[in-house]
């Protein structure tokens, strides 16, 4: 049988066919999140930039979407629209990115389970599954560690006196923003998060400053204060996945220690990982 896997965020989707055990067909795309986008958009996005791509469409027999934003209602929404394209799919699973993210770092083990890319979450995994989980509630309400955090911790030092003014004239100079215009897009604006998230990269050209290295290892420890150690399970194994954990590896893993924990597994996608989980899946069934 043919079989889609997905994970998706908020800034991007990554879908993979897999054949017979083998990948066929590796797909990026927009993010995909059901509280944060209408479901014509959603419809839109799965049907042309996903569906359009793939050569065999009607020979997917079975999908599995893991994605931002699918738990309660949402889930039925994902499933609804993934059925209304994969017409002839016997099986068609929508799960939450945080439990794609769980199986793709610790499989059918046990683990506290993060996500550090454009927005934050985590939760305790035992004997795979979700045993339970701090709510992010959001970048306006919660999210610590997440890139759309940390391009708003940036922008108030930035504007507020906490970095050097020299670091305020370069970024306004690289990315022609103004003080007005990043007020309008984050306050006018759709999807404020990933323009916040946006500024991750020049965040992380800048990590020789200490104030900017200070300001992404605080955002981190809150992160552990404020969801980690919420579970009581001090020493547990950690395991993240997302752009933030990937390419602030050092930094997470100072925050880890400073807190407690000792960071064991990083993965810039939960894709490779979820490729794994499934091919133990399809091994284990094969030798029963």
């Amino acid at each position: 049988m043919v079989k889609l896997i997905a994970d998706s965020g908020s800034t991007k989707t990554d879908w993979c066919v897999v054949d017979d055990g083998r990948v066929a067909a590796r797909i990026s795309g927009q993010g995909i999140n059901p509280l944060q986008q209408e479901r014509g958009l959603i419809e839109h996005i799965v049907a042309n930039e996903l569906a359009g791509r793939l050569s065999d469409v009607e020979k997917i027999g079975s999908v599995e979407f893991y994605g931002a934003g699918c738990r309660d209602g949402m889930v039925t929404v994902m499933e609804d629209v993934l059925r209304k394209v994969f017409v002839n799919a016997e099986s068609i699973k929508v799960g939450s990115d945080m439990l794609g993210a769980a199986r793709a770092l610790f499989g059918d083990g046990d683990g506290i389970a993060c996500i550090l890319g454009t927005g934050a979450n985590s939760c305790l995994y035992d004997g795979g599954a979700i045993v339970a989980n701090v709510p992010p509630l959001g970048y306006i309400l919660g999210d610590e560690g997440s890139g759309a955090v940390l391009g708003k911790l940036f922008v108030n030092a930035m504007f507020k006196g906490g970095l050097p003014e020299a670091l305020k004239k370069d970024f306004l100079s690289e990315t022609g923003l103004t003080l007005s215009g990043i007020i309008y897009k984050v306050y006018k604006e759709p999807m404020a998060n990933r323009f916040l998230a946006g500024i991750s990269p020049f965040i992380h050209k800048h990590l020789d400053d200490e104030k900017v290295n200070a300001l992404v290892v605080g955002n981190l420890k809150d992160f552990f204060r404020r969801n980690v150690n919420l579970y009581g399970r001090p020493g547990a194994a950690v395991g993240a996945v997302g752009s933030i954990a990937y390419y602030y590896e050092r930094q997470l893993s100072e925050a880890a220690a400073a807190e407690g924990y000792s960071l064991c597994k990083v993965l810039k996608s939960p894709m490779e990982g979820l490729l794994e989980y499934e091919m133990n899946i399809a091994d284990r069934a094969k030798r029963m």
